[in-house]
């Protein structure tokens, strides 16, 4: 579990900033799973991240459990959110940007044949 709260410390998350409840599993376990509490669903208030886990028919092992996904899912929540930034100054980058000049005197000669393309079809005339 120190791997765990090294990470957490790494990510700059704190006990505090974790709520944790407990609900009866469903599924095998027998009477254990319907007697005892032992699905357990962890959120992080501050980003409102939640993950549920009920893999196991020990407590421990899915609060663990839980704290492990919770940390991954948090992890590629932040990775998306700077992959969306990087990309949105990447796009702004190319739009100030001009246009090498090569580049545009092709493109208005393509236009220019296109044009007189358009020219040469005859016009159907109504008699």
């Amino acid at each position: 579990m120190n791997w765990v709260r090294d990470r957490m410390r790494k990510l700059g998350i704190r006990d505090v900033d974790l709520e944790e409840s407990f609900a009866r599993s469903s599924g095998p376990g027998g009477q254990n799973v319907n007697k005892v509490a032992t699905a357990v669903t962890l959120r992080h208030r501050p980003s409102g991240i939640s993950v549920t886990v009920q893999e196991s028919r020990s407590q421990v092992v899915n609060r663990k459990l839980a704290r492990e996904r919770l940390l991954d899912a948090i992890e590629s929540a932040r990775e998306a959110r700077r992959m969306a930034e990087v990309a949105k100054r990447e796009k702004e980058r190319r739009q100030r940007s001009p246009r090498p000049a090569a580049l545009k005197r092709k493109i208005l000669e393509s236009k220019r044949k296109r044009g007189d393309l358009k020219k040469q079809r005859a016009k159907i005339g109504t008699d």
